[in-house]
């Protein structure tokens, strides 16, 4: 099949990248030239893991092309999946700017059959106005299907997942194009759910409330637990043994981050508010997440008063491991609010250097801890966990580390001399 992908973000790159792989003609194409130009010499806009070798090889057998010529693209191609950005806007509801320019171009341009498919997390009712607009212009309906396809995509893991699906979700209008769509992403023995437009779209949002609330229940429990000098960790292990909860997304820490979970909930709740639905268990969740970082920067408070003047290193800026994403980080947020109460940061990634004025940023890990008062963990990667600690211990002026991801070996650490913070550890 011939598809062109509009947008050559995370989500457009990694679905181009594996829609290659599965034997279509691909064509990626996006607005931003500078983009373009480094695609076609190889150069990754995006961190994610296997994904430059695929470009790559793909490209090089011609199966995967890229363009900024958006509007040929879009005329002369027979599948069009929209995969471009869907900012919040100041409200908490979807900047649909994007989606919009690309539906004018499409009616304005079709003239033979296509079918358009809805990638973008776009809010409850989208794809119907997308339809809706089409028919409005004149558009015959038989020259098109509007199809809601969202995806499920982990940044560190997403080509896993384009591989490995535990359901492919589509939502449309007719049955029409059913039998393109299942020969799609070549996965026969891959559930199919097939349902409304609106339908297709309530499910991406309520995954990822469902995600964003077991984080949050999480968080709540192990302050509890810190109440009751109970370990939290316990608690975890005795819940992801129940079948009917399961054992992901429940640890505890800094809270959730990146560009989808904060992002969905906002626009799910402004959606449900226009429709006068009080969504009092998103408004919770939203809230106990927001609270994560004022609990850790009083666990330092506590044991090092006054913060001002202290210097901190963070280790980790990336909202999780795996991914070079910086987007409501949390990690980004807890630096802000050590650097209001006076302090001094330093930090390290080892995926990205923060640019960022009153930080100062390290390439060398253990460098980044040199005279340090405390060191903090806001990201979970492995270097960390799998650290030199008497290295670490050397080299600091203080003893804390306080881990705000609860990854750490904590009797490990305090052996070395240290003082081990976490939340519910008992």
């Amino acid at each position: 099949m011939r598809i062109c992908v509009v947008g050559a973000g995370y989500v457009g790159l990694t679905t181009a990248a594996a829609l290659a792989v599965f034997g279509h003609e691909v064509q990626c194409v996006d607005i931003n030239q500078a983009k373009i130009d480094d695609l076609n010499q190889g150069k990754m806009p995006i961190y994610e893991p296997g994904l430059d070798d695929l470009i790559t090889e793909y490209s090089q057998k011609s199966k995967l092309h890229f363009s900024n010529n958006v509007v040929e693209s879009i005329r002369d191609y027979p599948i069009i999946l929209i995969a471009v950005g869907t900012p919040s806007q100041s409200d908490g509801s979807c900047n649909l700017s994007y989606i919009k320019q690309i539906v004018e171009i499409i009616a304005s341009t079709i003239n033979s059959y296509k079918i358009i498919i809805t990638k973008s997390t776009v809010p409850p009712g989208t794809n119907e106005w997308i339809q809706q607009t089409f028919m409005e212009m004149g558009i015959k309906d038989d020259l098109f299907d509007i199809v809601s396809n969202p995806e499920f995509l982990r940044e560190g893991r997403a080509l896993w997942d384009i591989f490995h699906p535990n359901k492919l979700v589509f939502g449309t209008k007719t049955d029409r194009p059913l039998e393109v769509l299942k020969q799609l992403y070549l996965n026969e023995d891959t559930p199919f759910i097939f349902t409304s437009l609106t339908g297709a779209e309530l499910i991406k949002y309520a995954s990822n409330a469902f995600l964003a609330t077991k984080i949050s229940f999480a968080n709540e429990m192990a302050r509890i637990c810190d109440a009751f000098e109970v370990d939290y960790a316990d608690i975890n292990k005795a819940l992801g043994m129940d079948p009917r909860i399961g054992p992901d997304f429940l640890n505890a820490g800094l809270g959730f981050g990146g560009s989808c979970l904060p992002k969905d909930l906002s626009s799910l709740k402004h959606s449900a508010l226009t429709h006068k639905i009080e969504t009092k268990l998103l408004d919770a969740v939203i809230e106990i997440n927001h609270k994560q970082i004022e609990l850790y920067v009083q666990k330092l408070s506590d044991v090092l008063s006054p913060l001002a003047g202290r210097q901190i290193t963070v280790w980790g800026v990336t909202f999780k491991p795996g991914t070079d994403d910086l987007r409501f980080s949390p990690s980004i947020a807890l630096i802000q609010q050590l650097i209001q109460r006076g302090c001094i940061v330093h930090t390290f990634d080892p995926m990205v250097k923060l640019e960022a004025s009153d930080v100062i940023p390290y390439m060398d890990q253990y460098e980044s801890v040199d005279n340090s008062d405390a060191l903090i963990i806001a990201t979970e990667w492995d270097h960390f966990i799998n650290c030199d600690w008497p290295e670490v211990q050397g080299r600091m002026k203080g003893s804390i580390v306080l881990d705000a991801r609860n990854c750490l070996d904590g009797e490990l650490i305090r052996n070395q001399g240290l003082l081990y913070l976490g939340v519910g550890i008992g």
